[in-house]
């Protein structure tokens, strides 16, 4: 028995020392980066002076001052043959105001992925309520509609209230001030993409109100119509418009970026 014990030992203890004369397989080790390889030095990213106050970025493109509405033109459709008339609203005050009834305008220039920022004032409530209270609207690429809208104690359904995606999302929050009142949307937007078969890659947006996100990334499910379902239809670049919507609303302070 004494020597069966032994030879077992002296079998372990060889079998150990054999296991710690055999090579330790190696893990295989990822590549090694260079700090410099995962860096790029162009292009170089233009210099843009960001805007101060009221005056917008140096690359931005002035639709409106205070001063003319040049960059504008009216919305309705031309006679066959003819130009578009001149933008029919006025300026007071250095405010670009709605004329009631003459129809929305829209840029003379055409847009696709932008930057907007634009400055909206309700008219005097009286005794106007819902969706005829202050009512127009931001369209972009004359499609979509961000939805302009008195939201001073004006209850109306929340798909159309001020800061909605027109009938397909209401704002994550009422961020309305006052009644007469200046309202500021900074806009971002993506425009749809298409090729020959239709949607490549819907439309999404997002919106600042008075520096409050009340739309975040949100993706559009087509257009923004009054009744029925949104659809896409294929387009390209088009103009930003403003809606007519019988109310004098008023604008200032426009400005647009090319994304």
């Amino acid at each position: 028995m004494k020597k069966l014990v032994a030879v077992l030992v002296i079998s372990a203890c060889t079998a150990s020392v054999f296991a710690q004369q055999q090579p330790v397989q190696q893990q295989p080790q990822p590549p090694r980066w260079s700090p410099a390889s995962t860096e790029w030095y162009t292009p170089v990213p233009p210099k843009v002076q960001p805007g101060v106050g009221a005056k917008p970025p140096s690359d931005a493109i002035v639709l409106f001052d205070g001063t003319d509405m040049s960059k504008w033109e009216s919305s309705k459709t031309p006679e066959r043959g003819s130009r578009r008339e001149a933008a029919p609203w006025k300026i007071v005050n250095g405010e670009m105001r709605i004329v009631p009834g003459s129809g929305g305008i829209q840029t003379k220039e055409y847009f696709g992925d932008c930057q907007l920022h634009i400055e909206f004032k309700s008219p005097p409530a009286e005794n106007y309520n819902g969706q005829n209270r202050g009512n127009s609207g931001v369209f972009l690429q004359n499609t979509y509609e961000v939805q302009v809208l008195d939201g001073d104690n004006n209850p109306t359904y929340v798909n159309g209230m001020v800061g909605s995606i027109y009938k397909q999302s209401a704002p994550l929050v009422n961020a309305y001030t006052k009644n007469g009142e200046w309202q500021v949307y900074d806009i971002y937007w993506k425009a749809p993409k298409f090729d020959s078969n239709g949607l490549v890659e819907p439309a999404m947006i997002t919106v600042v109100m008075n520096g409050i996100v009340i739309q975040n990334n949100f993706i559009l499910k087509g257009d923004t119509p009054y009744t029925g379902l949104p659809t896409y239809t294929p387009h390209g670049r088009l103009p930003l418009s403003l809606q007519d919507h019988g109310t004098e609303v008023a604008f200032r302070n426009i400005w647009i970026r090319n994304l």
